[in-house]
């Protein structure tokens, strides 16, 4: 009834989990991340770890999951877990469509992540038996056992998410454990995430699952939004509801953040009680003490004091969320005051067809700018995406300039550049996170997609004289300065770098090769690291960076190694990373 008072189309603050509203703060993507990572490992990962308190938005990650499972992925997801081990392997089975007896070749018929995501919401029902006696354990261990190894044949992988895993009996979790030892003589047959509520850490904790804990390799706390994320939140649920304006004044949205500690489930029950109240009140503007009601009535008692639980726990993470980041699907509003009203789309499009003529400062190594606008919004970037050609050849061009690449670089494209362009350089696409990219300090070329069209833009650094919300991006020779929230509704983490490097390094480095180990130790100096074993520095450095934890020397790896030498460096200084 409140909806076309405050020219809505839709309720924007249902508690019901629906893709189209989905925002993803910082903390969200980077936990996101952290379950990619793990996936990516493949067999050579452990246990991947994801906790945080309700409603923080753990279930809504492991869908976004779902979606963006690589294709030879298959997904089991476990959505009520309180049972007994025997339970809990026929529940597994029946999520991958196995029935005891089915011969392992069958497994080819398993469905994809798209088919996993969509029985996520609902219990599968078992398929019938060939015989009315219920299958034991080891009749459903030996089936799982046989698909995996099937699937591990056909080069797929496999991937159990069990969510709600606070709820997970001792005997259930040591089952899990024992699902761990489905492997080869290289590497696990399943990767494990377990998501839970805090309580799943403690679990953990206890003497007798010590060995499941030391099988954990990535673990992230996911902690509810902060006072911005929070009007951010706010704002992107409005604008996804069809709302030309901003109802809550700063002050309301100061107490939407106080009475729910950031957690956006509990944003989502007082903001459409205050939507209620304002409407019941005639008021255009929901203000602080309209927000003060609506908390009193739809919070239990004590509901309020979420953040005293929350505000001091903070992430456990391996230095190893690379990969980023995703195909998100959420479109982020940009960092603004509070107070201000939102960006209607027609004008957020009139915004990104016209630029201010002043053009910063620019190092010697930075291109000249044409134009330079303010940051742009999710609206705004998203139209700037669809209409720049998809090759982007200008972009690719500027960054070969700055490298002063030789001709027999010059003439292959950015989507067609090869590993090893021409004799003494390197072309690498690969996926990272903009942290990790502003630490290597190297501009590089980031591929925007705004689903069909896609094309690549150029990062060009931290953005001077703004928070570190911001970051400079070039689009056919176009400079910008895009929210970091906006980016990543249309950056997955994919880039393309171009650098110098010896050839063939990689496979003499592993090889053992002398004048290769040297050339590697020099650079690991150059980060800090004089190891007397090249391997172990190798392997310090990879940690630290956050990279795959091995030994071998790969081309991530020689990115970043070789980003402490000359060539040319972001607009900004941003550190080195540790």
């Amino acid at each position: 009834m409140y909806l076309e008072y405050y020219g809505l189309e839709q309720t924007p603050f249902s508690i019901t989990p629906d893709p189209h509203y989905v925002f993803l703060s910082e903390h969200h993507r980077d936990a996101l991340a952290h379950l990619l990572y793990g996936i990516q490992q493949g067999g050579g990962g452990g246990f991947v770890q994801l906790t945080g308190e309700v409603g923080t938005g753990k279930t809504t990650l492991s869908r976004l999951l779902l979606n963006q499972l690589p294709g030879n992925t298959h997904a089991a997801l476990v959505l009520n877990p309180r049972l007994d081990p025997v339970e809990l392997l026929q529940t597994i089975c029946e999520e991958l469509k196995l029935t005891p007896g089915e011969p392992a070749s069958d497994a080819a018929e398993t469905p994809d992540a798209n088919d996993a995501s969509e029985d996520a919401t609902s219990s599968a029902t078992p398929a019938p038996t060939a015989s009315p006696v219920p299958a034991g354990g080891k009749v459903w261990f030996d089936r799982l056992g046989a698909y995996l190894l099937d699937a591990y044949a056909r080069g797929d992988r496999v991937v159990l998410i069990i969510d709600e895993a606070q709820n997970l009996s001792a005997e259930a979790l040591e089952q899990v454990r024992l699902l761990t030892n489905l492997e080869t003589e290289t590497q696990k047959l399943l990767q494990i995430i377990l998501i839970g509520q805090p309580e799943l850490r403690d679990s953990l904790a206890r003497p007798e699952l010590r060995q499941l804990a030391q099988r954990i390799t990535a673990r992230y706390h996911l902690r509810p939004l902060d006072a911005h994320g929070t009007g951010a939140y706010l704002r992107h649920r409005l604008t996804t509801a069809g709302a030309k304006r901003f109802p809550f004044t700063a002050d309301a949205v100061k107490r939407i953040h106080r009475h729910s500690g950031g957690v956006p489930r509990l944003i989502n029950v007082i903001a459409e009680r205050a939507l209620l109240g304002g409407y019941a009140q005639d008021l255009l503007a929901i203000d602080a003490k309209t927000v003060d009601r609506a908390a009193s009535e739809a919070l239990a008692p004590g509901g309020s004091d979420i953040r005293k639980s929350t505000q001091d726990r903070t992430p456990l993470m391996i230095g190893g969320g690379l990969v980023l980041a995703t195909l998100l699907i959420a479109f982020a509003l940009s960092r603004r005051d509070a107070s201000e009203t939102t960006v209607p789309v027609a004008e957020a499009k009139a915004q990104a067809s016209t630029a201010t003529s002043a053009a910063p400062s620019t190092p010697a190594t930075q291109p000249a700018a044409a134009s330079v606008t303010t940051a742009l919004d999710g609206e705004a970037l998203l139209l700037r995406v669809q209409q720049a050609p998809p090759e982007a050849a200008r972009e690719w061009q500027s960054l070969q300039a700055r490298w002063k690449a030789p001709a027999t670089v010059r003439k292959v494209t950015a989507d067609a550049c090869p590993a090893q362009p021409a004799p003494g350089w390197r072309c690498l696409r690969s996926r990272a996170t903009l942290d990790q990219l502003l630490r290597v300090d190297r501009p590089v070329l980031l591929r925007l997609r705004a689903e069909p069209k896609a094309t690549w833009a150029s990062l060009l650094g931290a953005n001077p004289g703004t928070d570190a919300g911001s970051v400079r991006l070039s689009i056919e020779g176009k400079t910008f300065d895009a929210d970091r929230v906006a980016l990543a509704s249309l950056w997955n983490g994919e880039y393309l770098a171009l650098w110098p490097a010896p050839d063939t390094i990689e496979a003499r480095f592993n090889a053992g090769d002398a004048r290769a180990v040297a050339w590697v130790r020099a650079r690991l100096r150059d980060d800090g690291i004089d190891d007397a074993d090249p391997v172990v520095g190798l392997r310090t450095f990879k940690l630290r960076h956050g990279l795959r934890n091995d030994a071998a020397l790969g081309g991530d790896t020689l990115f970043v190694l070789a980003s402490r030498g000359s060539g040319p460096r972001l607009s900004t200084a941003t550190g080195t990373g540790g």
